[in-house]
C-alpha cells in the first residue's frame, strides 16, 4: 500500500503514536493508531497535519456514533447542514449536521441522495461564494463491491500543466455551475438549463493559493456548466477540455475501496473526489458531515 511510514507522535501520556502511512499515489495517507472518539490535543495536531500534508485521510475501524461523528468534526470549525438536494434535505433526524449519502429506499422513499449511479469528478458545494473547507464521509454499509472514491490533487494537477498554459490561465475566474449535483440530477428548486453562461453559480479564481499550506492548486469544482467569465463559450468549452484533460490522467489520483468503520476527510479546496457506480440492489449508506470553509478561494 504504501512506499513508506511517517511515524508521527502524538506527546500525551497514556496514548499510541499514530502512525502515517502514505498511500504512495499523489496525494492521501491512512492513519493507525488512533481512536477518534478519544483523542487530546497533541493527537489532534498529528491528525491536521497530516491531513494538510496528504490533503486526504483515511482512518479504519472506528466506531462513531452521529454524535461522535459531530463531535470530531467540530474540532476542524463550524459545520454546514445537509444541503437540499434532489430528494429534498436529507439528513439525520434531529441533526442536520449529518448529511445521508445512501441509496437505501424505506417505504418507497430515499433515506438519502445520489442514488447507486456514477458521481462524476467534483468538489462539494463549490457553487457557494463560500464552499466548505472539508469533508468527512463516515461509512456504516457498504456494498460488496463498486462505490469506491478516488480523490485527485489539484495541487499535482497545476504543476503538471505547462508554463504557457498555466500563465493562460493566472488571472481568469470561474463560474461553478449550481444547477446539478455531481450524481447528475436537477437541485430541488432551480430551473433547469445547459447554458454555462446563464446557469446559476459562484464565481471563483481559477488558480487559487491555499490558505493553510500556501500551495497554488487549480480550482475547477466541476464540468457540467462550467464557464470562463469573459471568454467567448467556444474558448471557455475548449480551454476547459484541455485542463480537464489532466484530472483524467491516473497519476494524480487515489481511488479508495470502502470498508464499514471507515472514515475519510479531504480537503475540499485542493481535491476533487468521485465515485463509482454499485449494485442498485445493494446498501450503501454513509455519513457525511462538511467543515464551513472562513473565506472564498482567492
Amino acid at each position: 500500500m504504501a512506499l513508506g511510514v511517517e511515524r508521527e507522535v502524538a506527546r500525551s501520556a497514556g496514548f499510541e503514536p499514530i502512525e502515517v502511512i502514505p498511500t504512495g499515489a499523489a496525494l492521501g495517507a491512512e492513519l493507525r493508531g488512533v481512536d477518534l472518539k478519544n483523542i487530546d490535543a497533541s493527537q489532534f495536531a498529528v491528525i491536521k497535519r497530516a491531513w494538510h500534508d496528504h490533503e486526504v485521510i483515511l482512518v479504519r475501524g472506528q466506531t462513531l456514533s452521529d454524535q461522535d461523528l459531530i463531535a470530531f468534526s467540530r474540532r476542524f470549525g463550524d459545520l454546514d447542514w445537509a444541503p437540499v438536494q434532489e430528494t429534498g434535505r436529507r439528513f439525520v433526524e434531529g441533526l442536520p449536521e449529518i448529511y445521508i449519502v445512501s441509496n437505501v429506499m424505506v417505504n418507497g422513499e430515499p433515506i438519502g441522495s445520489l442514488g447507486a449511479g456514477e458521481a462524476v469528478w467534483h468538489t462539494d458545494m463549490s457553487y457557494l461564494d463560500v464552499p466548505p473547507m472539508a469533508s468527512m464521509l463516515y461509512a456504516l454499509e457498504v456494498p460488496p463491491a463498486g462505490g469506491n472514491t478516488s480523490f485527485c490533487s489539484m495541487y499535482a494537477v497545476y504543476q503538471a500543466l505547462p508554463n504557457e498554459l498555466r500563465q493562460r490561465i493566472a488571472k481568469l475566474k470561474i463560474k461553478h455551475d449550481g444547477t446539478y449535483n455531481s450524481g447528475g440530477y436537477l437541485r430541488q428548486g432551480v430551473a433547469a438549463t445547459d447554458d454555462p453562461r446563464t446557469s446559476p453559480g459562484a464565481v471563483h479564481p481559477l488558480v487559487c493559493t491555499h490558505p493553510d499550506t500556501g500551495r497554488r492548486m487549480l480550482y475547477l469544482g466541476r464540468r457540467r456548466n462550467a464557464y470562463l467569465v469573459g471568454l467567448e463559450l467556444a474558448e471557455s468549452e475548449a480551454l476547459l477540455d484541455q485542463l480537464w484533460a489532466f484530472v483524467a490522467r491516473p497519476e494524480f489520483a487515489w481511488e479508495h475501496a470502502w470498508r464499514v468503520g471507515d472514515l475519510v476527510l479531504w480537503d475540499n479546496r485542493c481535491t476533487m473526489h468521485r465515485r463509482d457506480p454499485f449494485d442498485a440492489s445493494a446498501r450503501r449508506i454513509m455519513h457525511r458531515t462538511q467543515i464551513k470553509g472562513s473565506a472564498a478561494p482567492v
